[in-house]
């Protein structure tokens, strides 16, 4: 009986490519929406996740956020060496500082300023140069994106193509000079600015003029020490706020769930694509269970009861509710292979195929319940009566 359903479905070829065509849109703009969501909030914490080496994010009990940064007294990093349970920690600068190219554009830039001596917390992946290279003279490293687009210098005509940042070009930041001594590649951040690092100390003497300097202390903690049992030692010592990696990245997500409408303006898009697909998948379906009632009834009158009706519908329901949700995962994947390396943020992470193939049983489901009613209820005699 059930691969009777089956033949009764794709047999009404109209509604069944309708229904199909439907749901696909409706899976489409579910997982595309959501991966878009989920490619944002990720470069919400980009930063956090390139700086892999560290366990624990020491700051200001006040920051909110990674961008959010309180800059703290220099003591702050001795207070920190001195709690045990700490292998080692070291100091970080971030914030924005003003670059001019030699060719006299300005960029405000992510300035990064690492430990001297470790360089921990640098780059993490170098394409040019080397990351010891930053302890020569003035040096810094700049990243990849920032160096061909917004760093780079424009053509020698409207037409021509700009010409990116290299290894060995000039630039100013706040007024000194600096030289390019390598290329890095970084994760898109979610303003999108480039990102320049250079050593702490050096970073310390470029960066606008103020009383604290001390943005993070990077922390290490010893083997077989839980971070997090770590981090409520330093909170307890120190009376600074210390994170681990994991709680920075939670930090900052809840920040921008809380204080932006990036949630809400992606909800109302992933919720009309439950509507769409409920509309008119429920329309549809049902359209197609009114126009099969005599065959239903006749299943009825050969005695088959409620339930295996009910299954026959489930059955209907289920399949195209896979192949919708095949169609549209599969032009989700292929959009985000399309606008690989743009400034498209987009992320398809495994539980997002399970949340969008969970959403279209869901939205079938709700659309055969109609249908279920109608079989439910249908009467054997009307066999008889045509």
């Amino acid at each position: 009986m059930l691969i009777y359903a089956l033949k009764m479905l794709i047999g009404d070829r109209a509604k069944y490519i309708g229904i199909i065509i439907g749901l696909s849109f409706a899976a489409f703009i579910i997982s595309q929406q959501a991966a878009i969501f989920i490619g944002i909030m990720k470069r919400t914490f980009s930063f956090i996740t390139d700086t892999s080496q560290v366990d624990i994010w020491v700051m200001d009990p006040s920051v909110q956020f990674i961008d959010d940064i309180k800059p703290m007294k220099e003591t702050a990093l001795l207070r920190v060496r001195g709690v045990e349970g700490v292998d080692w920690a070291v100091p970080m600068y971030k914030g924005l500082i003003q670059a001019r190219s030699i060719k006299g554009i300005f960029q405000t830039c992510v300035f990064i300023g690492i430990d001297d001596a470790s360089l921990i917390g640098g780059p993490p992946k170098m394409i040019e140069g080397d990351i010891v290279d930053l302890r020569g003279p003035d040096a810094v490293i700049i990243n990849k994106v920032g160096a061909e687009t917004k760093l780079a210098a424009p053509g020698k005509s409207s037409d021509a193509p700009v010409i990116p940042m290299r290894v060995g070009d000039v630039m100013e930041l706040n007024d000194n000079r600096v030289y390019v001594a390598g290329i890095c590649e970084t994760a898109r951040t979610f303003q999108s600015q480039p990102v320049v690092y250079t050593t702490y100390s050096r970073a310390t003497l470029f960066a606008p003029l103020q009383r604290d300097l001390l943005s993070f202390v990077l922390v290490k903690s010893k083997s077989g020490m839980d971070p997090e049992k770590l981090c409520q030692r330093i909170r307890a010592y120190t009376g600074l706020a210390a994170y681990t990696s994991w709680g920075f990245q939670k930090l900052t997500v809840n920040y921008y769930v809380k204080n932006t409408g990036i949630l809400i303006n992606f909800a109302v898009a992933i919720i009309l694509g439950f509507i769409i697909g409920i509309a008119i998948a429920g329309q549809t379906f049902y359209n197609f269970t009114v126009d099969n009632l005599p065959y239903f009834a006749t299943f009825k009158a050969m005695g088959a009861d409620n339930s295996l009706l009910v299954r026959m519908i489930l059955i209907q329901a289920l399949m195209v509710s896979v192949i919708s949700w095949g169609i549209g995962i599969g032009a989700t994947a292929i959009f985000g292979y399309v606008s690989k390396g743009t400034e498209l943020s987009f992320s398809l992470p495994f539980f997002l195929y399970l949340f969008s193939g969970l959403a279209m049983l869901f939205i079938c489901f709700l659309a055969a319940l109609f249908s279920m009613h109608k079989v439910a209820g249908v009467d054997p005699a009307i066999v008889f009566k045509s």
